[in-house]
């Protein structure tokens, strides 16, 4: 039997079915004809993936549409984030929109619309236009969502700055979106001092909070909080041109593990998409509460969560930092329904994840879901499946035209048949997700980063077909391991530890350090990444010094047999 022939049967027969039913055939004919057709095909092992995976597909089918729907009335409506938000207002002018956790502060829709009035005329004043780019460094706090809020009203669009950047980060960041201004948070006065001298004299900056005299005049910085109190708050006079739903919304930057980090572009349709995606795909009602302690830099925390609002009506708490102790005290104060998690979240609330945490926590359902900010290829657990992110029908593949491919073990590129094509992986057999680039589909277009450079390596050609294009999801990786030369034997660990605090944010700070007399290459000068990666930091694999960032004790360790062991057996947090 040959399996890659069977959606091909299942397809003639569903097609079958559905011709039948067309012309007014009674379902109990349909269905004996169809399940002829495909019977006739030779079918079987397809029949029983059917009967396994139908209803999952049925359901993913259903929000699929829901979202398509809905993507292509608000083009057609030409509208953008802003003008859906308003229509949210009207229908919700009193209700809750934001909590702010760490004050009790409640703001109502209404409040919500007028401050990012309030906002866009503060834009308009500084006389940005449609198309320019301001900053926004700060800790998660709703006035960050009443900001890129107000300046989109205009055209404005933000740059969304990871807080934990400094120096080198921070300039690029920056930088690489062209920002006109800036608006930092009082708490990151500190950041903001390191890197004002580097600054483009140019760039207008505001802060919001508490800061002193001396010291906004020592940044060349005005008061963002007294200038939004006096500002209208009547409605901007819409931008010319408006922005249409495929415009730039925002940037969102990646994480910048493995080097300086990119910034994705978002446009209001791909805002609406992960939002709407959320809502359908993981059941939500009007009336839910959600519990967001994710970063507002991020996709997560500001689309997923706060598009729930901006969108759907929701409430939503937004913590400024995540805290384990307080997480669900403050579920239980809010009145929490959904709560938002990200990576490791779940492992700091109980050691043993999801069966263990929806039993101990009497969790009625988990909702799971893998998608970079910028990718089209997002893929969503919807029915509860333990251990799973997402799923590719088996039985409508090219309703969502997403694929795991093969890929080379030693230089990670795609594998290509005789023909050129990429070669699917089987189920079951790791791969590269990648999703078909459809310009002219908001569920299917890929808009890139900022840098062209960037967006051009994430774009692979001639993957499903001939001539096609394919996004390539985020292979970045996460800091572990820095394998250092030094063939002086003067490395010294606590000197490096003190540059990566001052220069990296923490999640970017190797967890380990191999240090080698040299770098092994291959014979074509490329380091020998395959072997580093299967020795690890096991200490009996190399002869190479291995450490451990012991963060309890803010210093590097050396690595033994003893403290190996601590890890591999979760003795030892890493």
């Amino acid at each position: 039997m040959i399996i890659g022939k069977r959606p091909g049967l299942a397809s003639l027969s569903l097609g079958s079915l559905g011709l039948l039913r067309l012309f007014g055939v009674p379902w109990s004919w349909s269905l004996a004809a169809g399940f002829g057709v495909f019977l006739g095909t030779g079918g079987w092992k397809y029949l029983y993936i059917v009967v396994r995976t139908a209803k999952r597909d049925l359901n993913g089918l259903y929000v699929l549409l829901r979202v398509k729907i809905a993507l292509w009335h608000h083009l057609r409506r030409n509208s953008n984030i802003p003008s859906i938000f308003a229509q949210t207002v009207k229908q919700h002018p009193n209700k809750p929109a934001l909590i702010y956790d760490a004050t009790g502060e409640t703001w109502t829709f209404t409040q919500l619309d007028l401050l990012s009035n309030a906002v866009a005329q503060w834009a308009l004043a500084q006389g940005w236009a449609p198309g320019d780019v301001v900053a926004l460094f700060m800790e998660s706090r709703p006035l960050q969502v009443a900001l890129w809020l107000g300046l989109a009203k205009v055209g404005v669009e933000a740059a969304l700055i990871n807080f934990n950047l400094r120096r080198d980060a921070l300039l690029h960041c920056v930088g690489v979106s062209v920002s006109r201004g800036i608006v930092f948070g009082a708490e990151l006065a500190g950041a903001m001092l390191e890197v004002s001298s580097s600054l483009s004299p140019s760039m207008v900056r505001f802060c919001t909070g508490e800061l002193s005299v001396d010291c906004l005049a020592s940044l060349a910085a005005q008061n963002l909080d007294y200038i939004l109190a006096s500002a209208p708050t009547l409605p901007p006079p819409s931008c010319i041109p408006p922005k249409s739903f495929n415009d730039r919304l925002f940037y969102i930057y990646t994480s910048g593990t493995t080097g300086l980090p990119k910034a994705a572009i978002v446009v209001h349709s791909r805002y609406y998409r992960i939002a709407a995606f959320g809502y359908h795909a993981f059941r939500m009602r009007q009336d839910d509460i959600i519990y967001d302690c994710l970063p507002l830099y991020h996709s997560a925390g500001n689309i997923m969560g706060v598009g729930q609002c901006l969108i759907n009506g929701l409430t939503v708490v937004v913590k400024k930092k995540f805290s384990a102790s307080r997480f669900w005290e403050d579920c239980i104060k809010h009145n929490c329904t959904v709560v938002q998690y990200i990576g490791e979240i779940c492992r700091y609330l109980l050691s043993h994840v999801w069966e263990a945490f929806t039993e101990r926590f009497c969790v009625a359902q988990v909702g799971e879901f893998y998608g970079a900010t910028e990718c089209n290829c997002s893929i969503a657990n919807m029915d509860g499946k333990v251990g799973a992110c997402g799923f590719n029908s088996r039985i409508l593949p090219n309703v969502y035209p997403i694929r795991l491919m093969k890929v080379d073990e030693e230089t990670t590129a795609l594998v290509r048949d005789r023909h050129g094509l990429c070669v699917p992986c089987r189920p079951g057999e790791p791969g590269l997700l990648v999703g078909r680039i459809n310009q002219q589909d908001p569920l299917r277009r890929f808009d890139g980063y900022a840098n062209q450079d960037a967006t051009r390596k994430k774009i692979a050609n001639n993957v499903f077909k001939k001539n096609d294009s394919a996004y390539l999801s985020d292979v970045e990786g996460k800091a572990g391991m820095a394998a250092i030369a030094d063939p002086t034997g003067t490395f010294d660990c606590d000197v490096f530890l003190r540059e990566v605090q001052q220069a990296l944010p923490p999640y970017a700070r190797p967890v380990f350090l191999r240090i080698s007399p040299q770098v092994d290459t291959t014979g074509t000068f490329k380091i020998q990444k395959t072997r580093l990666q299967r020795e690890g930091y096991d200490p009996r694999l190399s002869t190479d010094q291995i450490y451990f960032l012991n963060s309890r004790a803010g210093r590097y360790e050396a690595v033994n047999e003893e403290l190996h062991s601590a890890i591999v057996e979760g003795r030892m947090a890493l």
